[in-house]
């Protein structure tokens, strides 16, 4: 449950549509929290929204918004503002993948993919944690990946994304924790959600072990405690944990070679 006496707080989950992002919704809501849901789908996010009301008891409130688009950040602290709702905790969960390499793809395929990843990732933080400030109290969780510590793959920004999502959120923890705000680089491995539909990989990564994957509720619960706990990078699931300290440890030239040897996404 929280561990301040004013109630209830309110977290923003950006991608709560699916996978990780709806199941970050609904630990919330378990905690007490009351929610804003934020994804493209507007008529996703009212269905999830009746169902933690419902559930939950929670306030669940809706906004539709393209985080690709550059304005969207100040839209979504413009439209909670005019409605006097203040932000306790955020988490940038919004994310996706592009198929295909680098060259292969349009410019503004990359550019959409930067500005959801990392630069909507990085507005909505600077918005909503200066008021945390403020306040003295604030909880925000990125969505990096074990992709962060592991060698590239061939023309793909993925990895580069999660990276910078894992050293920019380690950065800003270290400027806001003295003021009672936590920020959590959370670190998936192979989840079970729409992800890997999107990105063109399904039947490549249904060959992998079962052992290696997680369901998005048991993430978001290690995310939530994480937080909470004020860690400041938390790698779910023990093997995902101990495989990517020896991908970290390993020297730059080794995880050249490995990234060249990589053929899972291959068909």
């Amino acid at each position: 449950m929280q561990d301040i006496d004013e109630n209830p707080k309110t977290a923003l989950i950006t991608g709560a549509s699916a996978g990780i992002g709806q199941a970050f919704a609904r630990e919330f809501a378990e905690q007490g929290f009351d929610v804003v849901l934020v994804a493209r789908r507007e008529e996703k996010l009212n269905e999830i929204a009746a169902e933690i009301k419902a559930q939950y008891g929670a306030m669940a409130y809706v906004i539709a918004a393209n985080l690709a688009d550059p304005k969207s950040p100040q839209m979504i602290f413009d439209n909670l503002a005019s409605k006097g709702i203040n932000i306790d905790a955020l988490v940038n969960n919004a994310g996706y993948a592009i198929e295909g390499g680098f060259i292969d793809s349009d410019w503004q395929e990359h550019l959409d993919f930067i500005q959801v990843l990392n630069t909507s990732l990085a507005h909505l933080c600077h918005l909503f944690a200066t008021p945390m400030k403020k306040r003295q109290y604030g909880r925000i969780i990125n969505i990096a990946s074990v992709a962060a510590f592991s060698p590239q793959l061939s023309g793909n920004l993925y990895g580069a994304a999660k990276s910078f999502v894992l050293d920019f959120t380690q950065a800003i923890d270290l400027e806001l924790k003295p003021h009672n705000v936590f920020c959590t680089a959370l670190c998936p491995g192979f989840t079970y959600t729409e992800f890997h539909d999107t990105m063109g990989v399904r039947e490549a990564v249904s060959r992998l072990p079962k052992f290696l994957w997680m369901d998005s509720q048991t993430v978001a619960k290690e995310g939530y405690n994480a937080v909470m706990e004020g860690k400041p990078v938390y790698i779910n699931g023990l093997v995902n944990q101990g495989v990517s300290q020896v991908l970290a440890a390993l020297p730059l030239r080794v995880k050249q070679f490995l990234a060249e040897k990589q053929s899972i996404f291959e068909n």
